[in-house]
């Protein structure tokens, strides 16, 4: 995994985790990557240092280092709570839902790009969030 510092065309600033760097390229070559804020597909990669401790007094790595963060945090939540988790099989779920062979419900998942893409391209109404069911967030 790694974590990139983006910024938008509108200088909103965000940081995201990619699989590697080529998932990174893949995702936002496909229009998959959007500003966390405006929702603009606009994004580029910031310059970021590494963050640094410098004692063992400082916030405990669960703690939210940002609004932003905390946002997400509280975005998760919300979406877990709200929502049925139907893993690998959100693709067929949304698409059973969008055909009127499923009850309509609240869902989230994973998806493989060219799923999603199909999906959209069909007129099912689907976002990516900005995390993943497997990735820990603070």
């Amino acid at each position: 995994m790694i974590r990139y510092a983006l910024s938008c065309a509108k200088d909103h600033s965000f940081d995201s985790w990619f699989q590697s760097a080529d998932a990174f390229d893949k995702l936002k070559a496909a229009g998959m990557v959007t500003c966390a804020i405006c929702g603009s597909g606009d994004v580029q990669k910031s310059i970021m240092a590494p963050p640094v401790r410098t004692s063992s007094k400082d916030a405990p790595l669960s703690a939210p280092s940002s609004p932003a963060e905390q946002a997400l945090k509280e975005l998760r939540e919300k979406v877990e709570a709200t929502s049925e988790d139907v893993g690998e099989n959100f693709a067929s779920e949304a698409r059973a839902m969008h055909d009127g062979t499923a009850p309509e419900r609240s869902i989230f998942g994973e998806a493989k790009i060219e799923d999603a893409k199909a999906l959209i391209e069909d007129g099912v109404p689907v976002v990516p969030l900005p995390f993943g069911p497997n990735r820990k967030t603070n």
